[in-house]
C-alpha cells in the first residue's frame, strides 16, 4: 500500500474487534470500530473508511441492510463476514453490493490478502502499475474512454457513461470485471479464471458471485440485457466478451 488504508471493523464481538485491531494495525492499517449499525452510521458520517469489514449478524440493523446503505452512499470496499458461512448469506451479501465474503472462523492471513485486494480495486489509477497500462492501448489515440456495449469506460477515472453522457454507476468489483473482459476479447473465460483475475482466489462451485456480477453488468452494458450479445455465455466454458457486438 502506498498510503495507509483505513478499515472499519463492524462487529458486535469485542474480542474480534480487538484481535483485528491489533493484527491489522501491525500490518499498516488504520482501524476504526463499530459495535452496531448506529455506531457505523455515526462513524462514516465523520470519516469515510477505505474498506468496511461488516458482520452480517449485527445487532439492530443487520449487516445486509448496512451494506446496502454503504453501497448507495459511498465508493468504498465492503467485505461481508458471517458466522454461518451459508451460501445463501454470501449470495445475498453480494447482491446488495459487497465486494467479497468471508465466513468465520477465518485465517488472518487470508483476511489480509482479501483486504489488500479490495483496497487495490478502490485505489485511483496511477498509484500502482497494472492493468491500466495494457488497457491504455485499447483506447483511441488521446482518448481516456473505450466502448463496452452501450457504455464508455473511463479507464483513468474508473467510471462509465451512457450515450447521453450520464454516469452509469459501477462498483469497483464490476469495473474490475469489465477490465478483465476488455483485456481478453473473444476469449471464453471460466468462472475460476474470472475469480482469480479479479479476486486472487479460486472459484467455489457453490459460489455464484461471478454469475451475480455478470447479471448486474448485463443490465448496464447490454443493448438488450435479456438477450446478451456483449458478454456472452459459453456453455461449459464460462463467459466471453464480444466487442464486435457493441452498437455502432
Amino acid at each position: 500500500m502506498t498510503e495507509r488504508a483505513t478499515v472499519l471493523i463492524a462487529d458486535d464481538d469485542a474480542d474480534i474487534r480487538e484481535l483485528l485491531d491489533e493484527y491489522l494495525g501491525d500490518h499498516g492499517y488504520a482501524v476504526l470500530h463499530a459495535a452496531s449499525g448506529a455506531e457505523l452510521r455515526a462513524i462514516v458520517a465523520e470519516q469515510v473508511p477505505d474498506v468496511v469489514l461488516l458482520d452480517v449478524g449485527m445487532p439492530g440493523e443487520d449487516g445486509l441492510s448496512l451494506a446496502r446503505f454503504l453501497r448507495e452512499q459511498f465508493d468504498i470496499g465492503i467485505i461481508m463476514v458471517s458466522g454461518a458461512g451459508e451460501t445463501v448469506d454470501r449470495i445475498i451479501g453480494l447482491e446488495v453490493g459487497a465486494d467479497d465474503y468471508l465466513a468465520k472462523p477465518f485465517d488472518l492471513r487470508e483476511l489480509r490478502a482479501r483486504l489488500k485486494s479490495v483496497v487495490r480495486r478502490y485505489q485511483r489509477p496511477g498509484t500502482e502499475g497494472g492493468a491500466e497500462t495494457s488497457l491504455a492501448g485499447l483506447a483511441a489515440p488521446g482518448s481516456r474512454r473505450v466502448p463496452f456495449g452501450v457504455v464508455l469506460l473511463d479507464l483513468e477515472a474508473c467510471q462509465a457513461w451512457d450515450a447521453a453522457g450520464a454516469e452509469v454507476p459501477l462498483t469497483a468489483a464490476e469495473f474490475e470485471l469489465l477490465k478483465v473482459f476488455l483485456e481478453r476479447p473473444n476469449r471464453p473465460l471460466s468462472r475460476d479464471q474470472l475469480m482469480n483475475l479479479t479476486q486472487n482466489r479460486d472459484w467455489d462451485p457453490f459460489d455464484r458471485s461471478i454469475d451475480i456480477r455478470i447479471a448486474r453488468l448485463r443490465k448496464k452494458v447490454e443493448p438488450e440485457p435479456d438477450r446478451p450479445r456483449v458478454i456472452r455465455t459459453r456453455r461449459g466454458l464460462g463467459y466471453m466478451y464480444v466487442p464486435d457486438a457493441r452498437p455502432g
